[in-house]
């Protein structure tokens, strides 16, 4: 089977490829992106409820900037709910790896929390495995071959670090089945432990504590309904924010974006092609 390849006019600048089947790796899924018209990229990195990885494929480097100013270039990887960050480039084609936080440190072979919530080089954390990597994709002739390629990679490194505790497995599985609406105590109490003990081995292995982490969940399915049309108040309501300001003052800090500009962000709706099966459908 061959990788599927989408275009859409609304965002004509980039075709977006997905793998034929699922990864082999259990909490891992791609997608392929190319930039295929004139002028720079300059994109927001929309936080996301796993990690992220970009590997650079060929063209013009990346450089992304956090909050503060810092740049880098190159392949990154990007932590859970990272800020306000931004990529720019031109000609870009890259590999975008979501990796579940339940597998991030086995992948990566650090802690997600090791990440606070930042975007660092992936040759810091990965070396000559990421330079490598991003030759060999540089140089294939398909998306096909790309993923194989990354996934031979994301193989070979799987097992590096420790798996989650099942106790942090369960409650991060019910805040994402949830969509962060789900209490911190009813988590512990499903977990058999205090409140303060979950909240430590629950950050130490997710890279953030619960509550933000079910507000991460919350706020990717509102980003979502509002790309879809949805308004600011009935997408506060159906998403369980207090109101329209509370939905505003989430998405403002995770993004640094308001609600409206958010839901007109180019980014969302390549998101939607590329990462469309392994969402819960948005429309219920």
């Amino acid at each position: 089977m061959r990788s599927t390849v989408y275009e859409r006019e609304a965002v004509a600048r980039w075709h977006v490829a997905r793998p034929p089947r699922p990864s082999r790796t259990a909490g891992v899924s791609l997608a392929g992106f190319g930039d295929r018209s004139p002028g720079p990229v300059d994109l927001p990195v929309i936080p996301h409820p796993a990690v992220t990885l970009i590997v650079e494929c060929g063209g013009g480097p990346l450089v992304v900037s956090d909050a503060t100013g810092r740049q880098q270039r190159g392949s990154f990887v990007a932590g859970l709910a990272p800020g306000a960050v931004r990529m720019r480039g031109e000609d870009v084609t890259c590999v975008e790896v979501h990796l579940s936080p339940l597998v991030a440190y086995a992948v990566l072979g650090v802690c997600p929390a090791e990440l606070d919530r930042s975007v660092l080089a992936l040759e810091d954390l990965w070396g000559r495995d990421a330079e490598r990597l991003r030759e060999q994709l540089d140089a294939a002739a398909s998306w096909d071959d790309r993923f194989s390629l990354t996934e031979a990679l994301l193989a070979r490194r799987s097992g590096t670090g420790p798996p989650a505790d099942p106790e942090v497995a369960r409650a991060w599985d019910r805040i994402s089945v949830s969509r962060g609406r789900v209490r911190v105590a009813d988590l512990a109490a499903e977990a058999g432990w205090s409140r303060r003990r979950l909240w430590s081995r629950f950050r130490s292995q997710i890279g953030l504590p619960p509550k933000h982490a079910a507000m991460l969940v919350r706020f990717r399915h509102a980003a979502h309904r509002l790309a879809a049309g949805g308004s600011a108040a009935r997408v506060a309501a159906e998403c369980g924010y207090a109101d329209q300001s509370h939905l505003h003052r989430e998405i403002t800090a995770f993004t640094g974006m308001t609600p409206t500009a958010l839901a007109g962000d180019p980014g969302l709706a390549v998101d939607d092609i590329a990462w469309a099966q392994h969402r819960v459908d948005e429309t219920g």
